[in-house]
């Protein structure tokens, strides 16, 4: 769906029944919201909302709900996610406002979790993880599709350049037979006349005459068809052997693409089945995992009393309660009402919450071996597409060389008639010539005819010829009359691969450049002791890829620290304190959010889970987040929110 215009009016957002929100009617407005309050107070739940709204997946239904539902009202448009949930199994339906929020839930989404910002803490790839969005598989397929029709225009452009290396004897040619007619046709016009001449004196000579031209006609048409029979079979010829040699290199390319058995296709389409009915457990888990956390959050905040309709006595009720809120270090387990120490149960909480993560990390591990899968059926289904329209072109192709060879056959077949016909003919016209010998002048005339037909006869072959040339110099001229166009074409094709070339590195360098550029103004603003400098070195590499070499990008971070005594020096990744880290993995998602434009596709950006920051240096860090995107929604301790400024919009209960 196409994004509305986010005009400068506030949002109105009502959610029901997601994460621990039973139900609440909040509105964004633009530039910083602050949500505030102590930690359990649906924070992260109302942060979630707005995901689930703008289209992410990562949201959950109310542990004792089965469906929720949350609206996000922009100006006049209203857009809308309904969470439903059975056996454990989330699914979506709706209008939200991306129709798919991946690019978003890397880049925009910062919740704890999120990848990009993690990704420095973890040091994982910065460049896979920066060019994920972009499908580098389709470049290198279009870049291949592009390269073909370069190679095609190639092979045009140098046969274009050997016929023009021809014109220059076709050239000579055609003005050499030129002139050879020419010379001909005065010839037959000097028989002639001596011809009228002896027709003049002698008109008794015409009826022997027209029988011998007779004969001779039949005979110089019997040897024009010949000559023209000729070079159909010659033309027949070249064809048939320049498809037998496109047979020959279409069954080299065939053994390229080795056969694909169809089961292995449906063994990765089983396997992408397996690991996607894995990822469906995993995230019935996860969502089991999180409304367990949320629900012992609210637990230990003192904000959910579960006990009151566990006991009918009312002087229980009260006892329980009191302990509850007297008592800090202490509270009842709602498993089995014993007292246990709050610190037991935060325990078991961080440590689902690291279960959670572990799970979470499973789930992107299954997603990227169903990517891996899919790539592999795309290039299985790929190699058997470009086999079989092999094979269908070698069909066609001998199927072709089926029919030239018996239009051959034919050819040959009435050239050997024809020859059999000219021989009979040529005969009679001895005969004729043996029959009229008797008279001087008689033979003088037959031979004069004979001079006159075989004149005509070289006439005809002569002009056969020189039309057959002048044709072949137009088409030549015509195919190097569409050069400049090829060319040009050419060009284009060219300028393509090196824009689709250019894209990938011009991502990955925009990327090192917004993030060196922002981390160097984020480290002036906050000044970090004896932090000098947090910056991303690109390099490329040559990789292999299959059974090609190819160069690839790559991203290196760099920690520059200074010593007491004024020297710099290269620090580590384990080194950053927690803050430090939080700091630099903020500041990253931030280059993927501005190289990827992901502004234009979605206004918001959501920061949560920011503690380890002390309150001034996150109060500057988010006016300097501010900048870059329309509505900065971010969850906040009270203290940590004390550090902001008061023009800030604040939600203090949800």
């Amino acid at each position: 769906m196409a994004q509305a215009k986010v005009s400068g009016n506030s949002i109105t957002l009502q959610v029901k029944n997601i994460g621990g929100i039973t139900e609440t009617t909040v509105d964004l407005s633009p530039g910083v919201t602050v949500l505030t309050g102590r930690n359990a107070t649906n924070r992260t739940s109302l942060l979630r909302a707005i995901m689930a709204a703008l289209g992410s997946d990562d949201a959950t239904v109310k542990g004792e709900a089965d469906e929720g539902y949350v609206e996000m009202t922009i100006g006049d448009t209203t857009y809308t996610r309904r969470l439903s949930q059975e056996n454990g199994t989330i699914s979506t339906s709706g209008d939200p406002y991306l129709e798919g929020a991946t690019i978003a839930d890397l880049f925009a989404f910062l919740l704890e979790t999120n990848d990009a910002r993690q990704a420095v803490a973890r040091e994982d790839d910065l460049r896979e993880l920066i060019m994920r969005p972009v499908d580098t598989d389709e470049i290198e397929r279009e870049i291949d599709r592009y390269r073909s029709e370069r190679d095609d225009i190639d092979r045009q452009l140098e046969n274009i350049r050997q016929l023009a290396r021809k014109l220059p004897d076709l050239e000579s040619e055609k003005s050499q037979l030129e002139k050879e007619i020419n010379e001909k046709k005065e010839e037959l016009q000097t028989v002639e006349a001596e011809i009228e001449e002896i027709d003049e004196n002698d008109p008794e000579k015409d009826e022997q005459k027209n029988e011998y031209d007779e004969k001779f006609e039949k005979l110089k048409d019997a040897r024009s068809e010949l000559e023209s029979l000729r070079r159909d079979l010659e033309t027949q010829r070249e064809s048939l052997d320049a498809l037998k040699t496109e047979r020959e290199e279409l069954e080299t390319d065939r053994e390229e693409y080795d056969e694909v058995p169809n089961g292995r296709i449906n063994d990765i389409e089983t396997d992408i089945q397996r690991l996607r009915d894995q990822k469906d457990r995993i995230n019935s888990t996860i969502n089991d995992l999180q409304t367990v956390i949320e629900f012992n959050e609210d637990l230990l905040d003192g904000s959910l009393d579960i006990f009151s309709d566990l006991h009918e006595d009312g002087e229980n009720t009260e006892a329980v309660t009191d302990q509850l809120l007297e008592d800090s270090d202490e509270l009842v387990c709602w498993t089995c009402g014993n007292e246990t120490e709050t610190a037991q149960i935060e325990t078991m909480v961080e440590r689902l919450r690291d279960l959670h993560e572990q799970h979470m990390e499973e789930r992107r591990s299954i997603d990227e071996q169903i990517d891996e899968l899919n790539e592999k059926r795309h290039q299985l289904e790929e190699k058997k597409r470009q086999r079989k329209q092999i094979e269908t072109r070698i069909e066609n192709v001998s199927e072709e060389i089926e029919d030239r060879e018996e239009k051959v056959t034919e050819l040959k077949e009435e050239k050997g008639d024809l020859a059999d016909q000219i021989e009979t003919l040529e005969t009679e016209v001895e005969e004729l010539e043996e029959e009229d010998d008797s008279d001087n002048d008689d033979n003088e005339l037959l031979k004069l005819h004979k001079e006159a037909n075989r004149l005509e006869v070289d006439i005809d072959q002569l002009e056969a010829d020189f039309e057959s040339v002048t044709e072949e110099i137009e088409r030549i001229e015509n195919r190097v009359n569409e050069r400049e166009d090829l060319e040009d074409q050419r060009e284009e094709i060219q300028q393509e691969i090196e824009a689709l070339r250019d894209k990938v590195e011009t991502l990955e360098q925009g990327a090192v450049t917004a993030f060196n550029t922002h981390m160097e103004s984020i480290l002036d603003i906050l000044s970090y002791e004896n932090l000098e400098r947090i910056w991303i070195e690109r390099t490329e590499e040559e990789v292999r890829e299959g059974r090609q070499t190819v160069t690839k990008g790559r991203f290196t971070l760099h920690i520059v620290r200074s010593s007491e005594s004024g020297s710099v020096y290269e620090d580590t990744i384990n080194h950053l304190s927690e803050s430090e880290r939080e700091v630099t993995g903020l500041v990253f998602a931030l280059a993927g959010y501005l190289v990827h434009d992901v502004h234009e596709i979605v206004p918001f950006m959501i920061l949560d889970s920011v503690e380890a920051i002390d309150a001034g240096r996150l109060s500057d860090l988010i006016d300097y987040f501010q900048e870059h995107a329309k509505y900065l929604v971010v969850a906040l301790l009270e203290e940590d929110a004390q550090a902001l400024s008061d023009e800030h919009h604040r939600i203090t209960e949800i």
